[in-house]
């Protein structure tokens, strides 16, 4: 009987989230798997996208490919009565510090920024690469499709922002598309440092790269598994939050780990269909991709992407050996499955966009007593009350959880402290919860009310 319990409170962790917002489900209905496709042809046929390309033409290179961009977003914008402020950011790369390049460039980004009514310095961030290479990431002069890797991201940074500018949000999103990924994430450095520069809260950034395979080089055919990269804390901490650890936990508990989680409990609700796998590393093994520069600076991000890559289509030349035809062509890309991990993204950047700021702070206590005792900094906004999540300590997803009303704290009765880990989601009036915060320390004897 305590197992039974046990697993129906398991599955209710993973419905927890707001299931009665029509327009959640309206989102995920209105992302077009035709549209993805007519952008995905579009990328692919500049014949190259190499960051350093010829930047002149109007059909062939990344400058085309980014005024093209650019182009789509502001048309957007012309939909919505201008509701995306898009613009470029640029920073110049230059052989004095990297004589690996073939010559300078200006790495040019493009930002599409839909302002929040409520928080619009708190940023929900949805990228996707605008560059693209063969198998030397140096050649800008050969044929590079990049039709997967990553005109399918750009395409459905680009078809999210179509959908969602039809709503307003409390809280702003971004759609990005970078480039320079793959001479050296350039791109997603300069928009984290400026970023940092002016002072934006992100709440977290959703790195898209490679979303539209589904037939691996393992001989595996998967059109519903996608995977969510994070890391396990914020290579920021200090060397006093990493000795807290030593004591109190949370090696697995940093701010793009619960951005990992949301994600993964949002598809779950709402995307029973999908199954989301939660990857507790930076990136796949010893690599790496253009959300690592804002973690870099303790931004919480994370990289979504497809379960079963084929390799043969990724960083390869256009040619045919042996019978096996490699390089990356429309045909390596399956737009129905890019427009679900495109929905799954549409899906978290809404409910986090009107979700209200995940409470501060967040303390703990019941060291050698039977209940576990919890107290936060309340959000601002309109505030429902707060959830407490809490899982064992081996569980890689929030197993429990329990709404406690509009309050600052709270105390678990009989729930041991030694045995779980706890944190806290702010909940909305309109029924969209905040990441969940993790404890921070502990609470003090002159802290307790």
């Amino acid at each position: 009987m305590i197992r039974l319990f046990s697993i129906l409170f398991f599955l209710q962790s993973f419905y927890c989230l707001s299931q009665t917002d029509q327009r959640v489900y309206d989102i995920i209905n209105s992302v077009s798997a035709a549209r993805i496709e007519k952008d995905v042809r579009i990328l692919a046929n500049f014949g190259t996208r190499n960051t350093f390309s010829d930047t002149i033409s109007e059909t062939r290179g990344i400058g085309a490919a980014r005024r093209w961009i650019k182009s789509e977003f502001e048309s957007i914008s012309k939909d919505c009565k201008n509701c995306l402020d898009v613009s470029y950011e640029k920073d110049l790369v230059t052989k004095a510090e990297n004589d690996k390049i073939p010559h300078d460039a200006l790495i040019v980004n493009v930002l599409a920024i839909q302002k929040g009514t409520k928080y619009p310095n708190r940023y929900i961030i949805m990228s996707g690469d605008i560059d693209s290479r063969n198998s030397d990431n140096m050649d800008f002069k050969g044929d590079a499709p990049g039709a997967n890797d990553n005109a399918s991201g750009m395409a459905g940074t680009i078809e999210a922002a179509r959908v969602l500018s039809k709503y307003k949000f409390e809280n702003s999103i971004i759609y990005l598309g970078l480039s320079g990924e793959e001479q050296g994430l350039y791109g997603g450095k300069g928009v984290a440092e400026f970023a940092k520069q002016h002072n934006w809260e992100i709440i977290g950034v959703i790195n898209n790269d490679m979303i539209g395979n589904i037939d691996g080089v393992d001989g595996v055919t998967d059109n519903r598994t996608f995977r969510i990269f994070s890391e396990p804390s914020s290579p920021t901490e200090t060397d006093q939050e990493r000795s807290k650890k030593r004591f109190y936990g949370g090696e697995s508990d940093g701010v793009s780990r619960q951005l990992a989680r949301y994600i993964h409990r949002m598809t779950l609700a709402y995307m029973p269909e999908m199954n989301p796998m939660l990857v507790f590393r930076l990136d796949r093994f010893g690599r790496g991709g253009h959300h690592r520069p804002f973690t870099d600076l303790g931004y919480a991000g994370v990289r979504l992407m497809e379960t079963h890559e084929n390799y043969n289509r990724q960083h390869q030349n256009l040619r045919t050996e042996n019978g096996i035809d490699y390089g990356d062509f429309i045909s390596g890309v399956n737009f129905s499955y890019a427009a679900k991990l495109t929905a799954v993204n549409a899906i978290s950047l809404a409910g986090l966009a009107w979700a209200p700021p995940a409470p501060a702070k967040v303390l703990i206590g019941g060291i050698v007593e039977a209940n576990t005792k919890l107290k936060w900094e309340k959000s601002k906004g309109d505030v429902a009350g707060y959830k407490i999540y809490w899982r064992l300590t081996t569980a890689p997803q929030w197993e429990f959880s329990r709404m406690v009303g509009d309050v600052d704290n709270f105390e678990l009765t009989g729930i041991v402290i030694d045995n779980y880990y706890f944190g806290v989601a702010a909940v909305g009036k309109n029924g969209h919860e905040s990441k969940v915060a993790f404890t921070t320390d502990i609470i003090r004897k002159t802290e307790n009310k």
